[in-house]
């Protein structure tokens, strides 16, 4: 299904169901993307960046960012992997170096995306991720996919 500019919604009911959606999203990525998460602790960001990196050809090697500010995932496509959850000011923000991400043909996922949306792009691709009626089940929102799923 196009996407373009409308809103998907998914519903998963294992971490690896998660990933694997995310996997399918990494097959239509071309480079310069970003993908800004929004959703709570534990809902499962992580989990949906490593089926990107999976996805990409990186490796299950995506772990959470918080203490670095940014991992890197070698692949097909450069995955640069940003936990914002500690970003308070614009000067936080520079001090990143997110600004050189930017416009490069690298694909920038963006856990706690709330933090800097007013730096976001125009065609930032948003997935919202909120817990499910399972512990394991999840709703997965994505908007701004301009590719199929």
């Amino acid at each position: 299904m196009d996407c373009s500019d409308k809103e998907k919604s998914f519903t998963t009911n294992l971490p690896s169901e998660t990933q694997a959606l995310a996997e399918r999203i990494a097959a239509g990525l071309h480079g310069g993307e970003v993908i800004a998460f929004t959703g709570g602790m534990g809902v499962g960001k992580t989990a949906f960046t490593r089926g990107l990196a999976v996805g990409l050809g990186a490796g299950d090697v995506a772990s959470s960012p918080t203490f670095a500010i940014v991992n890197e995932y070698e692949g097909r496509l450069t995955l640069e992997h940003f936990d914002m959850y500690r970003i308070e000011t614009w000067d936080d923000l520079y001090s990143t170096g997110f600004f050189d991400y930017l416009d490069t043909d690298r694909v920038l996922a963006i856990e706690w995306s709330e933090n800097i949306e007013g730096a976001l792009p125009e065609d930032t691709i948003y997935v919202d991720i909120r817990p499910g009626e399972t512990d394991d089940q999840r709703v997965i929102t994505v908007r701004g996919w301009k590719g199929e799923l």
